[in-house]
């Protein structure tokens, strides 16, 4: 263990071995983190956090403050980090809310660079992108191999769906199903993120079956319900088919156009 001797550790936290600490950073009561975890200078780890191994935390992230919300009235809620993230200077992590179920998750393989914003209750999934100033308000899931861009700007209680790509500055209202690439202001679909499923090893068969139900989704005009049973009828069972109309089928806030 390397801790630096101007760091704080409270002594009710728990810090494995192998994990290093740098100047000036403080550490809270009831946070643990794992072996290979390195906390940068001027890091602040408030309290109730778990952190894996592995991860890497930039100078002057804050990281399990209490969350951002009126609602919020002292109560025990967490944040728990997975490993092998990279969470670049200036991030702002915030615990869980009571009523929000608890925990704000981060989960593993994500790189988060400068001054992104993870509010209360969000469940952020694996192998995500979040690039400079993305703000995500309380309450959002992202799951597995998103990409957004800098400066986006997420609502509460929306959904974005795996393997999903956001431009930059664009303004999510809406859930984003799986695989589709969004951008503009206003924010708008433009189609299927086919290179991005090209570089995570999906075939040519199945990204055409995922274009022909963006087609069905998109360009026929039918209400939602209709194109997830018509998306269905090509799936014959198809994995990447699932995901996307998991994603459909999931939304409650409506899909964007």
């Amino acid at each position: 263990m390397s801790i630096d001797d101007s760091a704080r550790i409270d002594p009710k936290a728990e810090l494995d071995a192998g994990v290093s600490v740098g100047p000036w950073s403080i550490i809270g009561p009831n946070v643990s983190i794992g072996a290979g975890t390195d906390v940068g200078s001027s890091v602040v780890i408030r309290s109730n956090t778990r952190i894996g191994n592995n991860n890497r935390i930039f100078q002057f992230s804050s990281i399990g403050e209490d969350p951002s919300d009126r609602k919020y009235e002292g109560e025990d809620t967490y944040l728990e980090i997975g490993d092998n993230n990279i969470i670049r200077e200036g991030v702002t992590l915030h615990r869980g809310t009571g009523g929000g179920g608890g925990v704000t998750r981060i989960g593993n393989d994500n790189l988060l660079m400068p001054y992104v914003h993870v509010a209360h209750d969000c469940q952020i999934g694996n192998n995500i992108v979040l690039a400079n100033n993305v703000g995500i308000t309380g309450h959002v899931e992202v799951a597995d191999w998103v990409i957004l861009g800098g400066y986006v700007g997420v609502n509460q209680f929306l959904k974005i769906g795996a393997h999903a790509m956001v431009g930059g500055m664009a303004h999510i209202t809406n859930d984003i199903p799986a695989y589709m690439i969004l951008s503009g202001n206003p924010a708008i679909i433009r189609g299927v993120n086919v290179i991005g499923l090209e570089r995570r090893g999906f075939d040519k068969k199945t990204i055409a079956a995922i274009r022909e139900a963006f087609k069905i989704l998109y360009k026929r005009n039918l209400k939602l319900r209709e194109a997830i049973e018509k998306i269905r009828a090509i799936s014959s069972g198809g994995e990447a088919l699932g995901v996307l109309i998991d994603s459909l089928e999931a939304s409650e806030k409506g899909i964007h156009r």
